[in-house]
């Protein structure tokens, strides 16, 4: 464990150090720490497996995924519950994501017909999420019209947190923390949880954030003391939550949903100066940097499933979530909308896979009692945001450059840069920025 700190510091450092410089040839953290997982893993294979299957991993990903749901929960543009185009974001959202997640368990049922329905839909809760960590040029591309940077961006703060009680209902129903053999009995263990989690997560947030506007208004807090009550607020709601049975990420989502609320109310109320945005400092940077390990152990995870040879249905449904069990529901849930047909179809194919698919990809890998169904998920998980990697990070600027066609892209083709800069008004949310 001493040598993967050891080469997660020296490869942060080295980023660190040329940033800039790569981000002009589109190399991102997540693609400098996936390749350095993958170099670790080549020499380490035989401890791999122990390594990501162990209780330090597990609870890692955990506190990970708390801290990433808060943060995406309090990011919003125009600090609105579904941002500028709530219409919009409740189509990707609440149409648009359960097709996706339909299909991919017909399709799953199809090409994995061996796995029991609770399974594919743990796969399907793992590879349909989107997270812009690999590709976050994108929502800052001005050669992609606004309306589709808003929905996306939007969408990929929420999706996670709309997804994560469907993720423990799944993965009770597969057996990994209850004797529950129906969808019935696994909803009757689930449902608990998730009351639990909301109401904690209510209460919690409501209060420190309420606690900050009285402190603030009393002039008793320093910024320093802003950034680390903002960096210990969903540590504390996903660990109370825990601790009172109930599930941690709904709680940390909410939370961080009630926090952004209750801290705007007096700028609703009198006009008064937004909460300044250097109270989300010390949780960014830490969220990114605990974010890097997980691309890290990523890379470790690639050079395990790789090992277990080519299996190709687990290929074509992995090459299926990246393309048709996207935009196909894209395309249906955006029927009448104001966006064009070319809007709509890059609001389908800009959807990379990132952290969220990581984690809960290994959170299955650690939980699931049957090792067999354990691997094709962590192959799932694995084949899946490698492909994204690729194909929205490496091709991000290739894709941008296809679906917004020729007269958007000469229009706008002042200069490199200009695309990655935000329009006025339109800035991208911290969520988009977790890997910078």
């Amino acid at each position: 464990m001493i040598f993967v700190l050891i080469v997660i510091a020296a490869v942060a450092a080295g980023w660190s150090l040329v940033a800039g410089r790569l981000e002009r040839w589109h190399v991102r953290a997540p693609l400098v720490l996936v390749f350095a997982g993958i170099a670790t893993g080549v020499f380490t294979q035989s401890q791999l497996a122990v390594t990501l299957n162990s209780q330090v991993a597990q609870h890692v990903a955990e506190v990970i995924l708390a801290v990433l749901l808060f943060v995406d929960a309090t990011e919003l543009p125009g600090g609105r519950l579904f941002g500028n185009d709530p219409g919009s974001a409740v189509r990707a959202l609440l149409v648009a994501m359960p097709l996706s997640l339909g299909t991919m368990v017909l399709l799953g049922s199809l090409l994995l017909a061996e796995l029991p329905v609770a399974v594919l839909l743990l796969i399907a809760c793992i590879i349909v999420p989107i997270d812009f960590a690999p590709a976050e040029t994108l929502v800052r591309d001005r050669r992609i019209p606004v309306g589709v940077r808003e929905v996306l961006n939007v969408e990929s703060g929420y999706n996670d947190g709309i997804v994560s009680p469907v993720f423990l209902f799944a993965l009770i129903l597969a057996g990994s923390t209850s004797s529950a053999q129906t969808p019935a009995q696994a909803l009757g263990t689930a449902v608990p949880f998730a009351v639990k989690a909301v109401v904690v997560g209510v209460l919690l947030g409501s209060l420190l954030a309420w606690s900050m506007n009285l402190a603030d208004r009393a002039h008793w807090m320093t910024e320093q003391s802003r950034r680390i009550i903002v960096l210990v607020t969903p540590l504390l709601v996903y660990a109370v939550t825990v601790a009172a049975d109930g599930n941690g990420f709904v709680a940390a989502f909410v939370c961080g949903i009630a926090f952004r609320y209750i801290r705007q109310a007096p700028v609703r109320r009198r006009g008064a100066p937004s909460p300044d945005a250097s109270d989300f400092q010390l949780i960014e940077d830490t969220n990114a940097m605990m974010t890097m390990g997980m691309w890290f152990f990523f890379g470790n995870a690639v050079v395990l499933a790789l090992s277990e040879g080519v299996h190709w249905p687990t290929i074509l449904l992995c090459a299926a979530a990246l393309t048709v069990v996207r935009i196909l529901p894209i395309l249906l849930s955006f029927l009448g909308s104001r966006f064009t047909w070319r809007e709509r179809l890059m609001l389908g194919a800009l959807g990379p896979r990132g952290t969220t698919s990581i984690v809960f990809g290994l959170l299955t890998f650690n939980t699931l009692p049957d090792g067999t169904y354990a691997d094709v998920a962590l192959y799932a998980m694995t084949l899946t945001v490698l492909g994204s990697v690729l194909f929205h990070g490496a091709g991000s600027t290739a894709i941008a450059r296809v679906l917004t066609g020729p007269t958007r892209a000469a229009a706008t083709a002042t200069s490199p840069m200009e695309h990655a800069e935000p329009d006025p008004g339109t800035e991208p949310s911290r969520q988009s920025r977790h890997a910078d």
